[in-house]
Order: structure tokens, then C-alpha cells, then sequence
């Protein structure tokens, strides 16, 4: 092999890179290293492979011969070790072949079998094994991307979407996914089906934004959202990279209502090149409405009469021509109506308006969005000193505690305040246990 100078170690150091050793996902390593800078011929060159070899280890191809992982070890500078080959800190010490990886899982799978039947380990059924790795996660790519496989990550899509609406979260899920269904991108497609690819990609990766937003991790939802627009900016889908902009903005507001205001007027402009005669414009372009009158609410100088003014001709034009496309997107719609009215302190149409999505949500499965509609209703009726304030507070502050959402969370600190304004010593009480939801 052709003497070459070491490749540096920092490259190896990563969170990311270690796993992948640690799993022999020679796939990841390939990939990682490619984002660092190291081109596909440069690792063929250090590892003795072929270009097609290494072309099919990216798209999915295990390595699993002992002498292979020598070999791209050594070529890639990387101590042995990292990927439990023979050396210090080998799960196994000196490993063999593949056949005996397979029968070390294998052996411990009866013994584990056993465990569950007699509770114990049971002589001559199975080998328990001791620091066996986690096998690197299979890819499962297929060779070539048909309509299928394009309906197969809308599914994901929506099931992932249904968890975060019922439970919230869902970040740790959604990012997985997203990142192992951009690999599909590698496999052949016609043009027609890659555009398709592109776009289904895009919703994912927006659905993982909101996910990752909801859970509190913001640099991933950026992530997310962003490659969401680079995905259906790609695919030539305008609608897409404006829907994905939108959902970035709604997500953020609450950390950075001036860039949501930003991102809210680069998806109107992105919808322009939207085709007119697509149904979804009409509705995306009545969600851009309301999101600029709640960023516009939330903004440092929400006060002036100025930033107020365009906040209530904003919400006037969301309605505009609006047809929501169920009950539940009206409800949407009506729940950040009302919080918007919040901030505008319009406290009399907002609890109208929140109402009635809470209504609506409690005869469907959307538990996150019925739960946050019941803690606006409840911060309402409790600023506004109405006798059933306290017993909503405590409703909206128990559902709170059973959800996966830090936004919802963050929304019980207001009800918190709400509660500590009031008097008596049962407003205390439960201003304490939303603080603590709060904190969770």
C-alpha cells in the first residue's frame, strides 16, 4: 500500500465516529469521513479497496472478516481496538472469523432464553457473554428506489407525526429516522422517483424539527428544519420548502419570535413559485398568516400600535378564504389564534377561541395539542379570577406531567405565575406543583 500521511486524529475522536467503530459499522465510518473531507478514492486508497467496494459498503454492505477490519484499520490510522480487534479493550481479545461472532450472539441468546424459563443460567444451554458489542445498525437500502419505498417513508412519517401529536417528543425517534432514511438518497431511482424521494424526505425531516423542538433540542430541530428546506428546494417543490419554513418558525417563536418573523416571510415568498392551482397553497398561506401575528405578539415591541396593527391584519387574513381541511386543523388554528390574543391582550377572544379547540381535541388523539388548549384555558380563566380557574389549573398541570413536551412544559411557568398572582392558600399549592411540572 502506497505510503500516505495520517489521517488526523481528531477525525476518530467524535461521539458519532466512536459508536460506529464500536458497532464495525465500516458503512458510518466511510460516511462520517466523507463529510470530513476524505474523498471516496482517498479511503479506497488507504484501505487496499476498490472504489465499488467501498461504493457498497456505503450503501449497506457489512464488513465482518477479521482480516478486512485489519486492513481498514491500519489504512485509516485507527487503533484496532476502537473496532474490538485483537488488543486492549477487546470484548472478545483474539476474534477469529465472523462464524465465531455469530456464535458468541447466538450462544447468548439461549442462555438468555434459559434465564427467562428457569430464572437462572442453566448448564449446557447457551454462553452468557460478557461486554458483547451492539452489532452496527442494519441499513436496510434498497438497490434501486421505487414508489413503494417512497410510500414506505410516508408512512414513517405520519406514524412518527401521530406519536408526537398524542405523546409529545419524540426527538430522539425522529432524528434516528430521518438520518437512516437520508441514506436512501444513495440507492438508483428514475428522476420522477427521486423528486418524490426528495420531498418525502423533506416531510420527514420537518416532522423530526418539530419533534426535536418539542423535546427542547433546538440545535437538532434547526438541523432538521433546515435540511427539511434543502430537501423540497431540491426536489423544485415550493410548497414543501414553505411548509417546512413555516413549521420552523411556529417551533422557534418562543426562543427567537424575530427570526421566526424572518423565516415566516422567506416561506410567503418560497410559496410564491408554489402552483396556484395546488389546494395546499391556500391553507399553508393562511398558516403563514397566523404565524407572523404570533410572532409579531411575541416580539420585544409587541406594544407598539404599529406591530399591533399588522398582528390583528395578519389573523384577519388567515381567515381569509380558509377552509381548514378537518376539525382538528381548525382547532389548530383556533388554539394559536388564542395564544397569539394572549400576548395581544385580548383575554376575552382568546378564551373563545381556546375553548373551542379544546373542545375539539378531546374527541380525538391529539393529547398534546387538547392538553396545551387546556393550560391556555385554565392561565385564562384564572387571570380573570374565574371560579372554576383552580380545578382546570390542576387538569392542565397533571396532563402536562404526562407528556413528552418540554413546549408544554414551558407553557405551565405563565400558569405558574397566574397561580402565585391569586390568592389563597390552594392557588399556592398548585402554583408549586406547576413549577415542578415545569421543571421535570
Amino acid at each position: 500500500m502506497p505510503e500516505h500521511a495520517p489521517l488526523d486524529p481528531a477525525l476518530f475522536a467524535t461521539v458519532k465516529m466512536r459508536r460506529a467503530l464500536a458497532g464495525r459499522d465500516i458503512g458510518g465510518v466511510y460516511r462520517l469521513l466523507k463529510a470530513a473531507g476524505v474523498s471516496q478514492r482517498e479511503i479506497a486508497r488507504r484501505t487496499g479497496q476498490s472504489q465499488s467496494e467501498v461504493s457498497e459498503i456505503l450503501a449497506g454492505r457489512q464488513v465482518r472478516d477479521v482480516r478486512v477490519l485489519e486492513r481498514i484499520a491500519d489504512g485509516l490510522d485507527i487503533p484496532r481496538e476502537l473496532v474490538g480487534l485483537a488488543g486492549a479493550g477487546s470484548p472478545f481479545g483474539e476474534v477469529v472469523s465472523e462464524e465465531d461472532v455469530k456464535r458468541r450472539y447466538a450462544t447468548h441468546l439461549l442462555a438468555m432464553g434459559a434465564i427467562a424459563a428457569f430464572g437462572g443460567p442453566v448448564r449446557g444451554i447457551g454462553e452468557l457473554a460478557v461486554g458483547l458489542p451492539v452489532p452496527a445498525m442494519p441499513t436496510e437500502l434498497p438497490s434501486r428506489v421505487g414508489t413503494t419505498d417512497v410510500a414506505t417513508i410516508r408512512g414513517y412519517t405520519d406514524h412518527l407525526l401521530t406519536q408526537a401529536r398524542r405523546y409529545g417528543g419524540q426527538a430522539g425517534a425522529g432524528h434516528a429516522l430521518a438520518e437512516w432514511a437520508d441514506q436512501w438518497l444513495a440507492a438508483d431511482a428514475t428522476n420522477k422517483t427521486h423528486r418524490a424521494l426528495l420531498g418525502e424526505l423533506s416531510e420527514l425531516h420537518t416532522v423530526a424539527g418539530y419533534c426535536c423542538s418539542d423535546s427542547g433540542a433546538v440545535e437538532a430541530a434547526y438541523h432538521h428544519f433546515g435540511r427539511g428546506v434543502e430537501l423540497a428546494t431540491d426536489a423544485g417543490d415550493g410548497y414543501r420548502a414553505a411548509n417546512a419554513l413555516r413549521h420552523a418558525a411556529m417551533m422557534i417563536d418562543r426562543y427567537e419570535p424575530n427570526n421566526a418573523l424572518k423565516l415566516i416571510q422567506l416561506g410567503q415568498l418560497r410559496l410564491g413559485d408554489a402552483p396556484r392551482d395546488d389546494p395546499r397553497v391556500r391553507e399553508l398561506t393562511a398558516w403563514l398568516h397566523v404565524g407572523s401575528a404570533f410572532a409579531l405578539a411575541n416580539l420585544d415591541r409587541a406594544d407598539l400600535s404599529s406591530v399591533k396593527d399588522q398582528a390583528r391584519s395578519d389573523l384577519a387574513r388567515s381567515r381569509d378564504g380558509w377552509e381548514p381541511p378537518d376539525a382538528h386543523a381548525q382547532a389548530d388554528m383556533d388554539l394559536i389564534t388564542a395564544m397569539t390574543l394572549i400576548h395581544m391582550g385580548q383575554l376575552d377572544t382568546a378564551e373563545a377561541a381556546a375553548v373551542t379547540a379544546a373542545r375539539v381535541f378531546r374527541q380525538g388523539t391529539d393529547r398534546r395539542e387538547g392538553v396545551i388548549a387546556d393550560t391556555t384555558v385554565a392561565q385564562l380563566h384564572v387571570q380573570t379570577g374565574e371560579p372554576d380557574g383552580l380545578r382546570l389549573a390542576a387538569t392542565a398541570i397533571d396532563g402536562v406531567a404526562e407528556l413528552r413536551s418540554a413546549h408544554a412544559r414551558q407553557l405551565v411557568v405563565p400558569l405558574a405565575a397566574a397561580l402565585e398572582a391569586r390568592p389563597g392558600g390552594e392557588a399556592r399549592e398548585l402554583a408549586g406543583h406547576a413549577r415542578r411540572v415545569a421543571a421535570a
